[in-house]
Order: structure tokens, then sequence, then C-alpha cells
């Protein structure tokens, strides 16, 4: 019989923390802190493997799921005394999801569960607090509402504000029992008006509504989202976890918080978190009450008058202070923890690695190495590449005067500037028009998500350090700035109002997230120095890493930048950006404009003192560094002009009939261009090109060397190449030039010729092409389109439709397609270097960067990745981490 449920409590549990593709994240770190004699509330966890059967079998659990749980139950009673639906001791529990990785706010939970117009009656007697047990059902019944029948949670935020307006309380904690209890009746008669059914009130029903709805949690609009945005499969599923309720909304004595072992902003190694007395945890998450410090030292760090956890519980506080510190210990790592605290007994509710910034990411790495915690591999695996673009983020310059119109808390670092706008629709709209926003709510909310993404920043008035907005936001590296008591939002006239200014849908602002401040207009700012921690961290990756880094660049520009970033060369120069520069472009156009070879002969000698000086530049930033040059690749109709007018201007500048133009540019249209005339199809119609382009290349090699003093090899790369022939013919016009150079600069150059794979048969021939080729460079991005037969252009239009549809996982064109054209690569890597076994194999396409298709470069051995200058750190973290992943 297949084990469903896995159970923990007093002690024991029949998980571990290695069983988290089982259990979850949250189900089996609950186990271990259970198995490690950490105070934890009894429960049960129903294993992942039930969503898939959830959703592939008509949305309904398997036969055997039920009795498991009812036994689970059963023992969890035995514990702690209480009975689920019971009239006078009840067990009331919470039903949470719990993926595999982390999803912050994303799936439903349900709170309080087992409450109905009988129990809650228990509830009061036995906790003698009428009060408490009123509060607790009316949240219950707003929560199950929400996430189990589909009402939705501003219906009873309505109610719940106009009872409070009514009589004149601001907070929720000022309502007694008998007003909760009059809004209680007001909840269930809106939920019969609405739905056309009672609120069910028996206790196994509604247990089965609320795991039916965190299961359906996985497929909703935002969980979706974020793990398209995190690269989380589908197919992982949530576990269940259905634990006993503890309650931090039992009075004064009673709290709720959230917690990290270090600043997960900065990393420093400090006590890190918020707490609200008598609520419950989904208040400090929401961002709905402003939290109070845990520790004193935040306390008067932030300003704040209510006193910390510290002062207010020093019992509680103690103790869990010591649980931080063993459990950092245990892990070995930086931990997020949630806990409640009941008429002041402290209970743990969850433990996991933290979420945190890059920036805290790497000091917490670098410290642990320095405290002899890890290694210093283990430091370099531990961080995220692709996280590394917050590092880039611009930061305020300091010697700029602040116009501040408001402030609130850091919760996520880096600078942004944009136009407000106040939805998350308009984020989107905004960005798909080009338009930089910053997206100011009151909170966010996970269905804000897709809004999120689409922002430069983040603003709320209301929230703390650990509410949605703050947590999100870190995990996408934006700057955010949170709890901004000092502005106001008008929603309904669309205004924000701040301090002497009220602004509007698309004014401007500036957001510090570092300083949780909010500032007037657009304001100057700095690039962030890639030193300290970083530089530590990067240079343990540089020692890890087998593969070499290099970068495709075009102009000077891109060198410089990439070689700051640590580039050890170029890996793909695209010749044809070249040409599109100034004044370029009109000797290009006369070039393909031009009756007969000499005409195109004598263009070519006006671009020849361009192409040399550009690739002199190249040579000499990169000295002593390889640099391969890839020959002009895109058809010729893509340098003429397309529309009317251009053809009018045009044919001004250069003197022709508008009628003759347009006929050429009709002469050259390809249905096609893709596959059609280019690449050294183009080479070999008009092998003029070549020879142009060649002595520009070696006459640069001269002067380079002779400038810097170190020997330049060109690596010369010609592109499209599907048959040997086409390379026989090529290179033999480049080595003609190579010749005549030398002979005129009296020096020898050493140079490479070698060619693209992007073609399907030439990976299948490569050990043939390998005969006259001295490196292969993958060009994955023609060779995604050619394996597939789908354009990158048009494909946008129906890829998300395939993944969400779960036909595919990954966007192609951004993550490598292992199965097929991963398999093309490993066939032209095998087969080139049987015929030529120091064959240099490096990849240029834009997978060069994405990490997961560094790590398919490693296993296959390619000798380097190439990708764009701001991706180097990226591409230099991911080959070390796929290093030592081969190592172990």
């Amino acid at each position: 019989m297949t084990k469903w449920v896995y159970t923990f409590g007093d002690g024991k549990a029949e998980g571990r923390a290695k069983d988290y593709e089982r259990l979850g994240g949250k189900g089996a770190n609950l186990a271990e802190m259970c198995s490690l004699g950490l105070p934890v509330p009894p429960g049960l966890t129903i294993v992942s493997e039930a969503c898939a059967f959830y959703y592939k079998n008509g949305r309904s659990v398997p036969d055997e799921l039920k009795p498991q749980v009812m036994r689970g139950l059963k023992q969890m009673e035995a514990i702690t005394g209480r009975k689920f639906g019971d009239t006078a001791q009840p067990l009331l529990v919470s039903v949470r999801s719990g993926g595999r990785a982390s999803m912050p706010g994303m799936m439903d939970t349900v709170l309080n569960l087992g409450l109905n117009d009988a129990t809650v009656q228990a509830l009061g007697h036995d906790a003698g607090d009428a009060r408490f047990a009123w509060d607790s059902y009316r949240r219950f019944i707003q929560m199950y509402a929400d996430v189990v029948m589909g009402l939705d949670n501003e219906v009873f935020e309505e109610i719940l504000e106009d009872e409070k307006a009514r009589l004149g309380h601001e907070f929720d904690t000022d309502l007694s029992a008998v007003e909760w209890q009059h809004v209680v009746s007001l909840y269930k008669t809106v939920i019969e008006e609405e739905l056309g059914e009672a609120f069910p009130q028996e206790p196994e029903v509604q247990l089965w509504g609320a795991v039916s709805a965190v299961f359906s949690s996985w497929m909703n609009p935002r969980a979706v989202t974020y793990r398209h945005l995190h690269n989380i499969p589908e197919a992982w599923g949530t576990a269940v976890n259905i634990q006993a309720m503890v309650f931090g909304n039992l009075g004064n004595s009673s709290a709720t918080g959230v917690a990290f072992t270090r600043n997960p902003s900065t990393g420093e190694k400090e006590l890190y978190g918020e707490f609200l007395v008598n609520a419950q945890g989904e208040d400090v998450v929401a961002g709905i009450r402003t939290p109070q410090s845990i520790t004193e030292v935040a306390r008067i760090a932030s300003g704040y008058e209510r006193p910390s956890m510290e002062k207010l519980m020093p019992e509680a506080f103690a103790e869990f202070r010591r649980i931080c510190t063993q459990l950092e210990t245990h892990y070995r790592d930086m931990q997020d923890l949630e806990f409640t605290i009941e008429r002041g007994k402290l209970w743990m509710l969850q433990t996991r690695a933290g979420k945190r910034t890059t920036k805290a990411a790497m000091k917490v790495a670098v410290d642990m190495v320095d405290e002899g915690v890890i290694t210093e591999d283990e430091a370099v695996s531990r961080i995220e590449p692709s996280t590394l673009d917050q590092l880039l983020h611009p930061t305020i310059d300091p010697r700029v005067h602040r116009e501040v119109i408001g402030s609130g808390l850091p919760a996520s670092p880096g600078a942004a500037t944009g136009e407000i706008v106040f939805t998350a629709e308009e984020a989107i709209a905004a960005e798909e028009e080009g338009r930089k926003v910053i997206l100011v709510r009151i909170e966010t909310s996970p269905e804000d998500i897709h809004g999120m993404h689409a922002a430069e920043g983040i603003l709320t008035t209301r929230g703390g350090m650990t509410s949605h907005a703050a947590v999100v936001a870190r995990g996408m590296g934006l700057p955010c700035v949170v709890g901004a008591g000092t502005m106001r939002l008008d929603m309904r006239n669309e205004k924000l109002i701040g301090i002497g200014i009220t602004l509007k849908k698309g004014d401007i602002i500036t957001i510090d997230g570092s300083a949780g401040q909010v500032l007037k207009g657009e304001v100057p700012m700095i690039q962030p120095e890639l030193s300290g921690d970083f530089g530590r961290i990067m240079a343990w990756a540089d020692r890890s890493r087998r593969m070499t880094v290099r970068t495709n660049a075009d102009t000077p520009a891109d060198a410089r930048a990439a070689r700051a970033f640590g580039a050890e060369g170029i890996g793909l120069c695209r010749t044809e950006h070249m040409f599109f520069e100034g004044d370029r472009i009109h000797v290009m156009r006369e070039m393909i404009l031009a009756e007969g070879e000499e005409g195109r002969r004598a263009a070519l000698d006006k671009l020849l003192p361009m192409q040399r000086l550009d690739f002199t530049g190249l040579f000499t930033i990169m000295h002593g560094l390889p640099v391969t040059i890839r020959l002009l690749d895109p058809p010729l109709h893509e340098f003429l002009p397309k529309t009317d007018e251009e053809i009018a201007e045009v044919a001004g500048i250069m003197g022709m009939e508008p009628a003759i133009l347009r006929q050429r540019v009709d002469a050259l249209h390809e249905f096609n261009p893709m596959l059609g005339h280019r690449g050294c199809r183009l080479a070999i119609s008009y092998p003029e090109i070549v020879e142009m382009q060649a002595r520009a290349i070696f006459e640069a090699a001269v002067a380079a060397a002779k400038e810097t003093g170190a020997a330049v090899v060109p690596e010369i790369m010609v592109p499209l190449v599907g048959l040997r022939s086409e390379l026989d013919y090529v290179k033999a016009r480049i080595d003609e030039v190579a010749g005549a150079v030398m002979t005129e600069a009296r020096m020898k150059i050493d140079y490479l010729v070698g060619t693209m794979i992007e073609l399907p048969r030439a990976a299948l021939r490569a050990h043939i092409i390998a005969e006259a080729a001295e490196f292969f460079s993958f060009g994955t991005n023609d060779l995604t389109q050619t394996t597939f037969g789908m354009s990158r252009d048009d494909a946008a239009a129906f890829i998300p439709t395939y993944q969400r549809k779960g036909i595919i996982e990954h966007d192609p064109f951004i993550s490598l397609d292992f199965d097929g054209v991963g398999e093309l690569i490993r066939i032209a890597t095998e087969r080139g270097r049987r015929t030529r076994n120091d064959m240099k194999l490096g990849i240029c396409g834009e997978h060069g960067g994405d990490p997961a298709s560094i790590h398919f470069c490693e296993e296959i051995g390619l000798d380097y990745v190439s990708c764009s200058p701001f991706r180097v750190p990226i591409a230099r973290l991911a080959a070390a981490q796929a290093a030592i992943k081969a190592r172990i």
C-alpha cells in the first residue's frame, strides 16, 4: 500500500529533512525540527505525489489517503489531548501547502480549521477568552470562504471595515466577543447570499475542502507565474501539511512572528525579524498591521516606540534565540523561521533556508567560510548565478541632493526610477510600451506577481520587512520600500500623497531600497563596484571552474565592460553590427547596390579602414586574449531600406531614382531569409567581401601587436557552414589574404579558421568539417531554430501556450533543449574531436549565459562559453558550480 501520509510530533517524526522531494520543504523541515526535540505542534504531511494523483484523476484524492489522514489526526489528538470536532476540547488545525521549492504567498493556506457554531463556544470556554474564539472563527470563515469556496476576500474586508467604522474602532483587536459574533453572522449571511449555500459546519467536510483547495492552488495563476519566473517544474506538485493550531491571538501574552538568523538584505550576522502581539501569522506576512521588532537593537535602529520581543517577552525571546543558533548550526545556512507564542509558550512552525538578496548571500557565504562552517566550494555553490544581476543595479549618487517625499522600510536594496502606476495591469502595459514604472500599492498580494515582475521597483504604504512585497521583491532583485507610513495612497483618485506633495499616475519618482526613501523625480545614479565579498566569491569560482568565459562583443565599449566583468576573450564579434553605425550604412548600401564586382570592391575599399580600426580596438583591449570574429552573416537585404519613405531618403543620398532602388530591394527580397542567401553563402557568391574582412582582421592584428607588444591570434569564424566544401572555399580566400598581409608587414601572424555549428547537417558531419576547421563554436540560437524548424522571432506567440499546457517545460531559446539541440552538440563534439583531438570547442549563442545550459557545456567538455558582457559574472559562477558538481 502506498504511504501517502507522514506524521510528526512529540519528538518523533517519520520523515527527515532529506525527504524534501516527497514531503516538500515545509513538511521535511517540520519533521527535522521535531526530531531535534524542538517545540513543534504535532501534525502530518500528505506527500507531493498525491498532488500529481489529484490532477491525473479528475481532481480527486487516492482512496487510501483519507483513512491514513484520519489515523494521523488520531495521533495528533493523543498528543494534544484534544479531539477534532469535539464540542468540549476541540482540536483545530492549519492546512498549508509545502512545495520542495519555497514559493512565498503563492499557494493557499487555511487556519483555524475545525471551528463551527458549536466548537467556537467550546474553544472560548476552554481558553477562558470568548473574544479570542470568535476572532478565530471570523478569520476561519473569511479564509475558508476565499480559498475553498471562491468568495473574494474583499467582500469580508468591506464588512469588517464598515463594522469598525460603525463601532468607532480603529483596530481589529478593539472588537469585543459580542462584536465579533455579530461580524461572524454577517459573514455567514453574505456567503449564503453570494454563493447560494451555507458555510459548512462539519469539520471533516471542511478538512477535505481545504486539502483539495491547497492542491488546486498549485495551478492558480500566481503560482504558475512564480514557477515560470523561478524555473520550478510543474511536475513537482505540492505536499500538504495538516498541523495542530497554536494561537498567537490569545491575548497580550501571545504573539506570532517571522525571523531570519541573519539580515536577509545585508547578510549581517544579527537576528532579524518582526512579530505582532495578539495576532496570527497571516497578519505579519500580509502587512495588515505594522509589526514590532524582535530585538532591542533593531527597535532602536528603526525608531519604533513599541517594545521589542526581547523586552516584552524575555523568556520566550531567549529560547527563540537559542533555537535560531541551533537551527543555523544544524543546517549550516541562514534560516527563515516562523513562530508563535501561545500564552508565553514558544512554538516553532517553520524553518527553511532564508531567501536573501545576492549581496546578503555573498556576505553570508563568505562569513560562513571564515567561521569554518562551510568550504569555499560550498560558498560558491550557494550563490544562484542568475541573481548576480542584482549586484548590477544602480545606486543613487551620494553627491546629489535628495528631495525626500516619503520614507519607509528598506526592504530590498538598489535604486529605481520610473513612472507611478497603481495596478499590476498598468505595470504590465507600461512594460510592453517600453516605459519604466514603479508599482505603488497599499500592500501587494500574490495576485500582483505579474506587475511586480514588470516594474523597476515596488513601493507600499503598509507592511513590514517580511511582508509579501518585501519577500518577493528581494527574490526578484527589485528595489523595494515597504511600510511608507509617511505617505498616503488614494486609490479612488489615483493619487500618492507624500510630504508636501501630491503625485498622480505617470509622475516620476525614485525609490532607494537600501535607505527606505522615496524621492521626487529622476535622480542620478552610479553603478556598484564589484569587489569585497563578490570579489572573494568570484576568485574562488575562478579557481574551481574548468571552462573559460568569453564575451559576445562588437564594440570597444562592450569589450571594456566585459573585461571589467572578468571575460577571458571574445567568443563572438558579429561584424555586421559594425556596418550599421553612422555613415557606414551608406557605404554598405553602396556595396550592395553596385552593378558588378568592380563597384562592390570600390565600396569595400571604403569600408576596409573602418573595419580595420574596429578590429584594432578590440585586439588592443583584449591583448593577450583570444578574439573570435564572425564573418558577415545576415542576408544583404537587412541593410537596405524598406518603406517608401526610407527608399526615397536613401535614393536621394545615393543619387539614385527611387524606382530603381525599389527594384533592387525587391530583387534581393527572400521569402525565408534566415534560411536563405546569408553566411558562407554570401562569402561564396561575393568573395571580395571575405577578402576585405580578412585583410581588415590581419592588418588590425599587426597594428595591435605593435601597439601592445602582445601577439594577437585572431580566430576567424565562417558562419552557416553545412558542407566541408563551403568551408574549404572560404578558408582558401582567408589564407590567401593572410599570406599577402604577412608579406607586406614582414610579420608572422598565427591565426585559426573555424566555423559556427548552427545547422543540423554540420553537427552530423562534424568529423568531415573538422578536417578543415580548427575550432567549432556552437551558434545555439540558429541551431535551435533549424533543429525545431521554429523561428525565434515568431515563437514568442505560442511558446507561452506550450509551457502553460505542459508541452514543453522551458523556452528552448532561453534554456538549451538538451534532448534535441543538446544531442546534436554532443554528436558534433564527439565527432569533431575524433578527427582533431585538440579542437577548441565553445558556445556563443544566448545560451552561453544561461546557468542550466552552462552545466550541459561542462558535462560534454566544451572549452569555453561566450555570453553578453553583463552575463559574464553569471557564466563564471555557473561554470564553477558545474565543475564542482562534476567533481562530487
